[in-house]
């Protein structure tokens, strides 16, 4: 089921020359928090319009710890997108994961230090639940569709997230393994943290470019062979997300379109004129319960 409905993704800016795209369009925008990352391409592929927004910018001149993540989010979601998937390069931490696979992931660990987190740091309180951070719905239509794409898919794994822009110490590494972890990137949060606080269903295609440094007879990860093996996936990602825009799952079948709909602990009448109008605009609703401590 797509009919009608908005996929915005975040990644490259090479993601957006899907074959039957048409009415390709640059839209700028301005958010309470800011510009995002670039223009935003809108285009559409039978009865889906899709949104591309190249999180580096074009060129690639913003850092991982200088994304405007919330700006990027917010952009998305007020110009109508009804999913959202990102699409990111990583370097795999299981030997199985090789250069060149790809990952749906499902689970995050968070080691990011100081990026703003949440909408819902001036006038309005919000805990949104996040045990299960990303859409199942929308994560297994994105694994039939990468794997439709002739790229070996790995369903479900854990993304640890650093803070960038070095690469990890072989100590790391080595320590974040322990942890179980699949794969290691410094984008995904706290991009998937503000995709449901949107009550946006979101999904990430962790593109596997390098073995980080832990790997005792593969080199060490350099910009590189990381640019090298994303250069030889980027079509498959494109020929992917071409193939999930004709098969979006249904969003309100999703727990993220309702995720903020017991997570506003701020009484109504506490919140901040500027908290309700960010709110509204975010989610298309007032905060009307009278609850939370006074």
């Amino acid at each position: 089921m797509s009919g009608g409905h908005v996929l915005g993704i975040i990644g490259g800016s090479g993601l957006y020359q899907i074959d039957g795209l048409t009415g390709i369009v640059e839209l700028a925008r301005e958010t309470p928090f800011g510009p995002p990352s670039d223009v935003i391409v809108r285009g559409q592929l039978g009865d889906v319009s899709l949104l591309f927004l190249p999180r580096h910018g074009r060129g690639h001149t913003i850092a991982p710890h200088r994304i405007n993540a919330r700006a990027n989010v917010w952009a998305l979601k007020e110009l109508g997108a009804t999913h959202l998937v990102s699409v990111s390069a990583v370097g795999s931490m299981r030997e199985e994961i090789a250069p060149g696979e790809f990952v749906v992931v499902d689970q995050f660990i968070d080691l990011t230090k100081g990026r703003a987190s949440t909408f819902f740091d001036e006038g309005v309180v919000a805990h949104v639940a996040f045990a299960e951070p990303v859409c199942s719905r929308l994560s297994e239509a994105l694994a039939l569709a990468s794997e439709s794409s002739g790229v070996r898919v790995h369903r479900g794994g854990t993304y640890v997230c650093i803070e960038g822009p070095q690469f990890s110490t072989r100590a790391e590494s080595l320590l974040y393994r322990s942890w179980g972890v699949s794969v290691i990137g410094m984008t995904a949060l706290p991009e998937a943290k503000l995709a449901r606080e949107a009550e946006l269903p979101y999904a990430l295609l962790a593109l596997a470019t390098d073995y980080d440094c832990w790997h005792g007879t593969e080199p060490t990860v350099d910009v590189a062979s990381v640019l090298a093996v994303i250069q030889k996936n980027v079509a498959a990602a494109r020929r992917a997300i071409g193939t999930l825009a004709r098969s979006l799952p249904d969003p309100a079948e999703s727990s993220a379109t309702s995720a903020l709909a017991s997570a506003v602990i701020t009484p109504g009448a506490r919140a901040g004129a500027d908290g309700r109008l960010r709110l509204d605009r975010l989610v298309g609703q007032n905060i009307r319960r009278e609850r939370g401590p006074s």
